[in-house]
């Protein structure tokens, strides 16, 4: 399991530091954006202001400690709602990316049952203070 959780670790970290990155540094190459449902939903995000420059900085920030192996159980669950997120927006919005959604979901999913046991305190029935 630590072999899967390292290379699980590694690849989504990769994937979130560069297309976090190019975000800001714009160095891959884009088809022509998205039409449709899928171009209205991304020009919503980008049109707050906010919410593209945000998760950006997440994927970033995620992108690192994962790579570095700092904070990894933490940015694995920060990182989930980003991975569900493309995964149905490539599936559902634009089906030809169903691969990148699938990239990215597998070893956030594998991240989190490596580290199961760190994330015992989240599933607390009942809050005592």
């Amino acid at each position: 399991m630590k072999t899967i959780v390292l290379i699980s670790r590694v690849l989504l970290g990769a994937l979130y530091l560069i297309f976090g990155l190019d975000y800001f540094l714009h160095f891959i190459p884009y088809q022509p954006l998205h039409t449709g449902k899928a171009g209205a939903f991304i020009a919503g995000l980008k049109g707050t202001g906010y919410f593209y420059p945000m998760q950006k900085v997440l994927q970033i920030t995620g992108g690192l400690s994962l790579l570095f192996n700092i904070y990894a159980p933490f940015f694995a669950v920060v990182l989930f709602p980003i991975s569900l997120n493309v995964l149905l927006f490539h599936t559902i919005l634009v089906p030809s990316g169903w691969l990148m959604g699938v990239t990215l979901m597998v070893p956030n999913l594998l991240l989190g049952y490596g580290y199961r046991k760190y994330y015992s305190g989240m599933f607390t029935l009942k809050a005592v203070v």
